[in-house]
């Protein structure tokens, strides 16, 4: 498989994780890892990338779709959201670099939506627990792997 196909697949692997969609982006990357066919930098700045955009979508569904938080249909179900909005409100912004916490994550990234949180700090600050998770997990596997 080429690098351009392996990188592919993680970026949808890693946009669609980080949207309310379940995925493990995190195994993704680790296999593309250990077939040693791609560049782990690359590999940890495409997933990063993705995963962060992902989470823009669901701050874009927070800001925009709020209206509609009481439906069926609506991805994150009410009292998660509530949850997120309080530690949200109790620890600030901060509390979005944990946006990459597989429990509560995209709560987080809705709730920031909700409130408004501007988008260069909600990116800045999510991209960087994103980024900083996959560089943790490419080097634990490149080390557990050479």
């Amino acid at each position: 498989m080429t690098d351009f196909a392996l990188l592919t697949g993680l970026f949808w692997s890693a946009f669609l994780a980080a949207t309310v969609l379940p995925g493990a982006s995190e195994l993704v990357l680790i296999a593309a890892l250990t077939e040693g066919e791609v560049d782990p930098v690359a590999a940890v700045l495409v997933a990063g990338l993705a995963n962060t955009l992902g989470s823009v979508v669901n701050w874009a569904m927070g800001r925009y779709f709020s209206a509609y938080a009481d439906r069926r249909w609506f991805p994150v179900p009410r009292p998660a959201l509530a949850k997120a909005e309080a530690m949200f409100k109790r620890y600030g912004v901060w509390t979005l670099l944990l946006a990459w916490w597989p429990f509560g994550g995209d709560a987080l990234t809705l709730a920031a939506g909700f409130l408004r949180v501007p988008i260069l700090t909600f990116t800045l600050l999510v991209g960087a627990g994103k980024f900083a998770r996959y560089a943790v997990v490419a080097a634990t596997t490149l080390g557990l792997s050479g």
